[in-house]
């Protein structure tokens, strides 16, 4: 028989063995898994299929894209975590949550629409973009964004928001001998690598007050640090602050997107007004709500402020877009995303006023998802009249209702839900859910501006729509509609039928916990 001492011994000598050792999930892990699995089998495949059958390898991303999404299914039974702590299984990096699942379901789903268009757009190009590393690019960016809202510590936190952008700043550059697209990239890549830079100095200074870098802990430390180390973790608040509001593209941080839009392949300009805005807004609501709540005072005025400057620069940028300007109608959209930022930050900032938080972020959440439904319906408009209309203005688009009526009453659908204006009943309702979120936090100021702003927006929406109806300029071409650009349209239609008919499915989110 062993003596204590001996037994401590073994004890001591088995716990670095043991502390190293992590109980994996799988099921929780499985969607961005799957997405960068898949990703590295494209990249693989594409050494060996020959140029003719390169056309297999978007399809490979699109049934992985749709695997990866269909996985989230199993995950609604209930909370999920892994890679948790040894001594302490409530403190975990992954957790699987309704939050991560309404992120998640809005990121894959946007990567799989994107891919549908960029099937189309692939093909076009001719082989001016190589196939299997755009695909290989686009399923690792998306791998990064569907890890991102899972992550529950702030070095898993910067790994999923750099996973998700780095193959984004190749993807906007991959045309070759495109000036335009490699300007967009250099603007992307210059912005993003500063904002990356900024978090990280701020994130090294809250680990250095706190000495932890999960968001529980955080949140618990953050509040009884050392007297001499007040001023470095305010500093630390606001420097992480400041690079996600680059990430999320807020107002005086926006100035890349117009340009970066343009010069990238119409689906990945698609691809980032949704995505990567769900990034980028994920990744604010993890830091501040869960892990700097009691730092709230310096938030939410923050916050409020940029809400307020995002969607007056956005709505003033896209009424003064010229129709007849080569590639306006993506600048518009381009300049619409901005101001649709500014909406999303509303209840973020409400958060710091609001007794019930989780209610104030479910806002932002359900109107997130009404949003990727029907930008990604209008990108995928606008991909179909540039394939004919190569500098895809504004007025390529008066008389389209002659040529494509179907399509133009989609287009015209999608644009009266962004502007909050029946039949696109969801985006009425999205607004409201937005706009009673500043009301019940006591940010009166901020939801007369929004209101200002709702009946800017409202021209531009408007005078797009009119144009689809009018007499065209010139002949009408009609063309046949490729089945990828086909799906993509059906798609983001029935979603934004649906949830018109019926809100309640997004909506609930502003009723319910998130964590």
């Amino acid at each position: 028989m062993s003596s204590p001492a001996q037994s401590l011994a073994q004890t001591l000598a088995q716990s670095p063995a043991q502390n190293l050792v992590q109980s994996v999930d799988w099921l929780a892990i499985a969607p961005p898994t799957i997405a960068a699995v898949v990703g590295l089998v494209v990249l693989v495949t594409d050494l060996f299929v020959k140029d003719t059958r390169k056309p297999l390898l978007g399809w490979m991303a699109v049934a992985g894209l749709a695997a990866a999404a269909l996985m989230l299914l199993p995950l609604l039974n209930g909370d999920r975590s892994t890679f948790c702590l040894t001594g302490d299984a409530d403190v975990c990096s992954y957790t699987a949550d309704t939050f991560t699942l309404a992120i998640q379901f809005l990121v894959l789903g946007g990567a799989l629409l994107a891919a549908l268009l960029s099937v189309t757009a692939l093909k076009d190009a001719d082989r001016g973009l190589p196939e299997g590393e755009f695909w290989f690019l686009l399923l690792s960016s998306a791998a990064g964004a569907a890890l991102l809202p899972a992550s529950r510590d702030l070095a898993t936190l910067v790994v999923a928001l750099e996973v998700a952008s780095l193959p984004a700043f190749a993807l906007v550059g991959l045309r070759q001998g495109d000036r335009r697209s490699s300007e967009a990239a250099l603007k992307f890549f210059l912005s993003s690598v500063t904002a990356t830079a900024v978090s990280l100095m701020g994130i090294s200074f809250v680990y250095a007050a706190t000495g932890t870098l999960y968001l529980t802990q955080v949140a618990e430390r953050i509040q009884h640090v050392d007297g001499q180390l007040t001023t470095l973790t305010q500093t630390g608040v606001v420097l992480t602050l400041v690079g996600f509001a680059f990430k999320t593209a807020a107002v005086p941080f926006h100035f890349w997107v117009p340009d970066t839009y343009v010069g990238a392949p119409l689906p990945i300009a698609a691809y980032l007004s949704v995505v990567g805005k769900a990034v980028g807004f994920s990744g604010l609501i993890l830091v501040t709500v869960i892990a700097l709540p009691s730092y709230a005072d310096v938030w939410g005025p923050a916050l409020a402020v940029l809400a307020a400057l995002t969607m007056t620069v956005g709505n003033v940028g896209a009424l003064r877009q010229q129709t007849t300007r080569a590639y306006s109608a993506v600048r518009l959209l381009a300049w619409s995303s901005v101001g649709q930022a500014g909406y999303l930050l509303v209840p973020i900032a409400a958060a710091a006023y609001s007794d019930e938080p989780e209610r104030a972020i479910g806002s932002t959440v359900a109107y997130a998802l009404m949003y990727a439904a029907v930008n990604l319906g209008a990108f995928a408009v606008a991909a179909l009249v540039g394939r004919t209309r190569t500098r895809n203005r504004v007025a390529d688009y008066r008389g389209l209702y002659a040529s494509h009526p179907l399509t133009a009453l989609l287009l015209a659908f999608f644009l009266l839900c962004l502007a909050g204006l029946p039949p696109g009943i969801i985006g009425l309702f999205a607004k409201v859910t937005v706009f009673s979120a500043a009301v019940d936090a006591g940010l009166g100021w901020l939801a007369v501006v929004m209101a200002v702003n709702v009946v800017i927006a409202l021209y531009y929406y408007l005078q797009w729509t009119a144009l689809l109806f009018r007499t065209p300029a010139d002949a009408t071409v009609n063309h046949r509609v490729p089945a990828p650009l086909t799906a993509a349209l059906t798609v983001t239609a029935v979603l934004a039928v649906a949830l018109s008919g019926a809100p309640q499915l997004i909506l609930r989110f502003a009723d319910t916990g998130l964590f």
